[in-house]
């Protein structure tokens, strides 16, 4: 069974040369946290997600996996 991807986290912390620990120090969270964000196993809430954005100095709408709805 595949697993969803809904965020981006782990590609942003790439492009922004960042660590899964540096981003889990910055929030004062738990480095698992940030690993299983990164996995999609877990998603952020909306409130983390923002922090998230703050911290790698993009958009939040930049962390998350864009759905295209198609008319039909």
């Amino acid at each position: 069974m595949s697993k969803t991807t809904y965020n981006r986290i782990k590609s942003v912390l790439a492009e922004k040369k960042k660590t899964n620990k540096e981003l889990a120090d910055a929030l004062k969270i738990a480095p698992e946290t940030v690993s299983s964000w990164c996995t999609n196993s877990v998603q952020p809430s909306i409130k983390r997600l923002f922090d998230i954005a703050l911290y790698l100095e993009v958009e939040a709408t930049d962390l998350l996996v864009s759905v295209k709805i198609s008319k039909g």
